[in-house]
């Protein structure tokens, strides 16, 4: 697809991997959506740098994608600004660390919410743009999961669940939305400085990086690219890609 003069929306665009996808899509002129749920002078801010740096045409809209009302109401907003919507990058996320053995921990209330935010919130997103795209005869959507999705790691069960459905949701949605709309993954990595990484425990951080065979953490902007190369596609669809540094090959 031909990103010059696309419109894309990204969740979570205010935060440490969402700012580096906003800025990666920016650069191949796609005007940005930069949708946040907390912090608005941070995502207006990231906007303005985003028209400053590359003239794009970028704004910032409150979403909190829990919430069926918010959802369409967001849709409609930047339909409104941008007069189309041809991606949608799910990245917004919410996380809180628990061991795996701590059952007691991990109450339904962490559960519902992390659930909610993770994975119920990108379907919502997804069948507000569905018909959308399917209109315009175009669309890519891009769900940002974790190699905990991959594997049983990450912050907590709850957490790795979401990620794990995130990526069947990628499948599913493939099939559903095919051909019009290509539906792919970036599963990334220990991330350094983004609010998912900020949550996790000291040794899970330590344990990340150790366990990769590059004994580092992922990159940010290699993820960016890889959701700039999944809006380009016009062959791949129901793909995941990991970037981890070589710890989880799937």
């Amino acid at each position: 697809m031909d990103l010059n003069g696309a419109v894309a929306v990204v969740t979570g665009g205010n935060g440490g991997l969402g700012q580096r996808i906003c800025h990666a899509l920016a650069r191949e002129g796609v005007h940005v959506a930069v949708v946040y749920a907390q912090s608005r002078d941070q995502a207006e801010g990231v906007a303005c740098e985003l028209t400053s740096r590359y003239q794009a045409n970028a704004a910032a809209f409150a979403c909190d994608v829990t919430d069926g009302a918010a959802v369409a109401r967001a849709v409609r907003e930047v339909q409104e600004r941008f007069g189309r919507f041809d991606i949608l990058v799910n990245d917004a996320a919410y996380n809180k660390a628990i061991p795996f053995a701590d059952l007691d921990g991990l109450t339904m209330e962490v559960w519902d919410k992390i659930i909610a935010v993770n994975l119920t919130g990108p379907m919502r997103l997804i069948k507000a743009v569905a018909p959308i795209m399917k209109a315009q005869g175009r669309g890519r959507i891009v769900n940002i999961s974790s190699v905990s999705g991959v594997g049983p790691t990450g912050s907590s069960i709850a957490y790795a669940v979401s990620k794990a459905g995130l990526i069947h949701l990628t499948r599913c949605m493939a099939v559903a939305l095919a051909p019009e709309t290509l539906v792919n993954c970036v599963a990334p990595g220990l991330l350094e400085g983004t609010r998912a990484t900020a949550n996790l425990r000291p040794e899970q951080i330590e344990n990340s990086a150790a366990t990769s065979l590059l004994k580092k953490p992922a990159d940010k902007d290699d993820c960016a690219e890889m959701v700039v190369t999944m809006c380009r596609t016009e062959t791949m669809t129901g793909q995941t890609a990991v970037i981890d540094s070589g710890r989880y090959f799937p």
